[in-house]
């Protein structure tokens, strides 16, 4: 079904305090990790995003049954796989589901994994993945966008990743996991989403040393038991929410956070002017005391600035007085929010994959998203631009924001989603 564009209506400060939803990219691994156990696993702080309902139709497809059991909370039981092929339709909705490889190698030692999708930016190889398997032991070909990856014994040795990847540091964790054998990862990644799923995995009996470090040690067990376990709260979210904030020059609180996974957000914000207080899990973004100052930026890998709220804050600096630059060196063709946000009012020039941006007022306009950071920055720069703004694309930004034009009217934005029409039935 195609979804009808959110209008806002922008220019007025937000208020008040909102709850961050849970992490969908924590999320969406600790799922697939579920493969690895025959017993049910109960998981707490799931959002109901498309994506979300993406990753268990492939899990569905392998032989996991699943139930919501409360709003947010889904039990995940895979007695036996029913199959190692993950169906071509539906990973290529999403590049998260290429790691399904590592928890089939794991569980059945075989995997059929179609070429993953996602968002329409840049190139997002997957050769990090291959080569970590393959220096380990597992027999890996390629043919017609079709991968097949085998395991013959037990999984041994070291692998030094190339760059620092989120998920392929998963996907060569999750082929570890079961049966005898002992990796070693260097250079891998020490993203939350990592920490998280490892911590899951712990939780149901993997041994798996070093998380949240560059050196990670994972020591196969002949079986993980069922559980239960809670997913970490969404920074890209929250994220998003502190800088809307900031470009309304609100003062909004945050709850349900975790303030150490946006420092880096946090001291760009502050460099502007914005006052950011911490508390134990909540955050208050206070940008209503003045003038904003403007700044520079790079992307890098966590625990630096996060790719995925670049665009966000490249909305934001579109609003500051002043010439700012970001450069994004994690994905660098990230750019599909340039045009569409100068259509507002902007004035952002690419030069070398990097943004120059004279800030000033922007206004509201009829734009499109191409992908879920994209969009979440065109909502950034609506509730800050003077007039409606149309936002068409929003089954991207629904991939990453539950119930978003609700919510945002919640901390008093004018903002609504009109429900769509659907077709009278033929007599």
């Amino acid at each position: 079904m195609q979804l009808t564009p959110l209008h806002i209506t922008g220019g007025r400060p937000l208020h008040g305090e909102i709850a961050v939803q849970p992490s969908k990219n924590a999320a969406l691994p600790i799922i697939v990790a579920s493969l690895l156990s025959p017993e049910p696993v109960t998981l707490h702080g799931i959002p109901r995003l498309s994506d979300i309902f993406t990753i268990l139709e492939i899990v569905g497809h392998l032989g996991t049954r699943h139930a919501w059991v409360g709003p947010n909370s889904v039990t995940l039981h895979t007695p036996e796989l029913v199959s190692t092929e993950t169906p071509y339709a539906l990973v290529s909705k999403m590049r998260a589901s290429f790691i399904v490889m590592g928890a089939l190698l794991s569980r059945a030692g075989e995997a059929t994994v179609s070429m993953p999708g996602g968002c329409a930016f840049g190139v997002r190889p997957v050769d990090q993945h291959v080569k970590a398997f393959r220096s380990y032991g597992v027999e890996l070909s390629e043919e017609g966008g079709n991968f097949e990856a085998r395991r013959r014994g037990p999984l041994r040795g070291t692998y030094v990743f190339e760059m620092l990847t989120v998920g392929a540091t998963q996907n060569a964790i999750l082929a570890a996991v079961l049966g005898e054998g002992q990796v070693t990862l260097e250079n891998a990644s020490i993203d939350t989403d990592v920490v998280d799923m490892v911590n899951f995995l712990n939780s149901l009996g993997a041994d798996i040393q070093g998380a949240g470090t560059n050196t990670i040690q994972v020591t196969g067990v002949p079986r993980l038991r069922g559980g239960e376990y809670r997913v970490i709260p969404d920074r890209i979210e929250a994220g998003t929410f502190m800088i809307a904030a900031a470009a309304t020059r609100s003062r909004l609180t945050l709850t349900g956070v975790r303030p150490d996974h946006l420092r880096a957000l946090s001291a760009k914000l502050l460099e502007m002017g914005v006052a950011v207080l911490e508390g134990r899990d909540s955050l208050i973004v206070d940008a209503s005391a003045g003038r904003l100052q403007p700044t520079n930026i790079t992307t890098v890998e966590y625990p630096g600035f996060p790719t995925d709220i670049q665009p966000q804050m490249s909305a934001l600096l579109a609003t500051v007085p002043g010439t700012s630059v970001v450069m994004d060196k994690v994905y660098a063709d990230r750019l599909t929010h340039v045009v569409e946000l100068n259509r507002m009012g902007a004035h952002i020039v690419v030069s070398e994959h990097t943004q120059v941006i004279q800030g000033g007022a922007l206004h509201g306009a009829p734009v499109k998203a191409a992908d879920i950071r994209a969009g979440a920055a065109l909502v950034v720069a609506a509730l800050a631009a003077e007039g409606e703004t149309v936002i068409e694309g929003m089954q991207y930004v629904n991939r990453g924001y539950e119930r978003l034009a609700e919510r945002l009217r919640s901390i008093g934005a004018q903002a609504y989603q009109p429900e769509p029409v659907l077709a009278a039935a033929m007599d």
